[in-house]
């Protein structure tokens, strides 16, 4: 489909936060080892991110790859078995380098403080990391934030700390089907202030059915009131096998409306954007030297993924409780040593995840960086850019393709269009479960 259909509809087509989607994964023919996967690696600037597949509850819009109130054995189980998993994968891998680090779920902050310290004691004694040194970042949701384990993230160095809150107004979350006591919000927002972290994130969610751009601007205020050094701001998708989906639920019509409110308020509130979903308080800047494009990810947990350029993997992957809790009650028995679910990333496809990872950030393409990484140029490579250009969605100036105010509002639409129609047939064809 050519852009200009694309562009007649909603604008929503899909979050192209990575790509291939991990829909696109499929057991591998054969496993690989990871000393094969990651043998041509650069290894100085690795991501190193943990999966705790573990909540409180489960939201009704959410399809991430976790489980609820999981028995006490379990989550022993679990990170016994992330320990055993980090020393093995460090030892084929061989890691130089952490260049950041993140702790994500499910809710880290499910986590006793006991269980919090030791993940990272564990992982200290098998990865070349000082968490005070680099960015760490760690999700937390309000019901579970306690001054106790803000305090303990704090010593062991945690920089940046995200909080899913979603909404402020009642009525939203109870459509949103977040049970959420009213005062734990206010509560988490007040203890993290409190610890002192360098970046504090706040997530909200915009465009169910009947939100109305006043209940959104209140949300927004109420966020501000924290002056949070960023915000997130999620489109709502409704996914296969989530509540909402079960329900019938719909997104509602006004996400294009609602996203340019947000967008305005948080400019205009000292905010600059850094993707369509991304804000960061103008006077906040974060050191890092990873480059998500460019530098590999080791992914560590049930349900996390490793990214190298030609094979991303991961555990199999579900979104209904039962098969969530068949992957992660199996972790323990897998062999850590080799990959065997996950894609291939011939040339092209690398190409394809370049370009898309980078044009879908404020700041743009850099050609002569696509050309050094690939030696080739981008608009050869890539000719159905000029239809950006063309329809006005993306500039070009010197060195660098970027997306206009109006592109990266279309950000949901231009992700899934570059997409191949390979990797698009492979990620329309898997079967949730």
């Amino acid at each position: 489909m050519r852009l200009a259909e694309r562009l007649e509809q909603d604008g929503y087509d899909g979050y192209a936060y990575s790509y291939p989607h991990k829909t696109a994964y499929r057991p591998l023919e054969q496993a690989v080892p990871l000393t094969q996967a990651w043998r041509e690696e650069d290894k100085k600037r690795l991501f190193l991110y943990v999966h705790l597949p573990f909540c409180e509850m489960r939201c009704g819009f959410c399809n991430l790859f976790t489980t609820v109130r999981p028995p006490e054995e379990l989550v022993e189980r679990t990170l016994s078995s992330i320990a055993r998993q980090a020393r093995v994968v460090a030892e084929c891998i061989a890691p130089d380098g952490v260049a950041q680090a993140a702790v994500g779920g499910g809710t880290p902050s499910y986590l006793s403080e006991l269980e919090l310290e030791r993940l990272f004691a564990e992982l200290s004694r098998s990865w070349p990391v000082r968490w005070s040194e680099i960015p760490v970042s760690v999700e937390l949701s309000p019901a579970t934030v306690t001054p106790g384990k803000l305090a303990l993230l704090r010593a062991l160095g945690v920089e940046r700390v995200s909080l899913g809150v979603q909404s402020f107004v009642a009525a939203e979350l109870a459509a949103l089907k977040r049970p959420q006591q009213a005062g734990e919000v206010e509560r988490a927002c007040s203890a993290i202030r409190e610890a002192g972290f360098a970046v504090f994130n706040l997530d909200l969610i915009y465009g169910q059915e009947g939100q109305s751009a006043a209940s959104w601007e209140e949300s927004l205020e109420q966020a501000l009131r924290w002056r949070p050094e960023e915000l997130y701001l999620y489109p709502l998708y409704v996914g296969k096998r989530t509540n909402l989906e079960v329900l019938g639920k719909r997104p509602g019509a006004r996400r294009q409306e609602l996203y340019r409110v947000g967008r305005d308020r948080l400019l205009a509130s000292g905010y600059r954007q850094l993707s369509m979903r991304s804000f960061r308080r103008a006077q906040v800047e974060r050191s890092s030297d990873y480059c998500c494009q460019e530098d590999g990810m080791v992914g560590l947990g049930p349900g996390a993924r490793s990214y190298t350029r030609a094979l991303h993997y991961s555990s199999e992957y579900a979104v209904a409780q039962t098969g969530v809790r068949r992957i992660v009650e199996a972790f323990a028995e897998r062999d850590y040593s080799q990959a065997d679910y996950g894609v291939r990333l011939d040339g092209s496809e690398q190409k394809l995840r370049w370009l898309i990872k980078s044009l879908l950030r404020a700041e743009g393409v850099a050609l002569s960086g696509y050309r050094e990484r690939f030696a080739s140029s981008l608009e050869e490579d890539h000719p159905r850019l000029d239809e950006l250009l063309e329809a006005g969605l993306a500039e070009r100036s010197c060195d660098r393709l970027k997306l206009t105010e109006e592109g990266l509002a279309r950000s949901d639409t231009l992700g899934p269009w570059l997409y191949s129609e390979a990797m698009s047939q492979r990620m329309a064809s898997y079967a949730a479960w």
